[in-house]
């Protein structure tokens, strides 16, 4: 049995009053639902109050209702990086942010997340929500898959999946 972790952004933008015609964030809601899919309906939600809004969302719009065969935990986290990486991002630009958000992103590829900068998260906008907690969630044998690595409108966001375990 294993455990599958999918990690989506926080963004009310994939709220369903969101989705329309010209939907903001295309790419990423489609991402966002093909790895809540493969997750399954969540055991547990790892997330700040706007992540939990998010997480519930998705899941009602991917129409999840069980666990996948062979599942014995599925966790769903909501989290994004620095919101701060253009003149037009909502904390505006940050020159620290960029490198920041490479960090992190290659800390969550190789699942160890030691080391986190908390304070400079949130200097940074980082919406960080179900984040910190991956890392007492994943191990060693965990494998990894980006589904979505962007920052549009100055936020960094990252879909990523996890599995663990046989």
């Amino acid at each position: 049995m294993s455990t599958r972790i999918v990690l989506v952004p926080g963004t009310l933008a994939l709220l369903p009053e969101h989705a329309s015609l010209n939907d903001p964030v295309a790419e990423l809601r489609a991402a966002c639902l093909a790895a809540v899919a493969w997750l399954g309906a969540p055991d547990q939600v790892l997330a700040d109050p706007q992540g939990r809004r998010v997480a519930d969302a998705l899941v009602a719009e991917a129409g999840v209702t069980g666990r996948a065969p062979g599942v014995e935990r599925a966790v769903l986290v909501v989290g994004n990086g620095s919101a701060t990486r253009s003149e037009k991002a909502p904390g505006h630009l940050d020159e620290r942010a960029e490198a920041f958000d490479e960090a992190l992103g290659a800390a969550l590829r190789r699942c160890d997340l030691r080391g986190l900068d908390l304070s400079l998260a949130d200097e940074l906008w980082a919406r960080l929500g179900g984040i910190p907690a991956l890392g007492d969630l994943l191990g060693p044998d965990a494998e990894v898959s980006v589904d979505h690595d962007a920052a549009p409108y100055g936020v960094q966001w990252w879909v990523m999946r996890w599995t663990c375990g046989s």
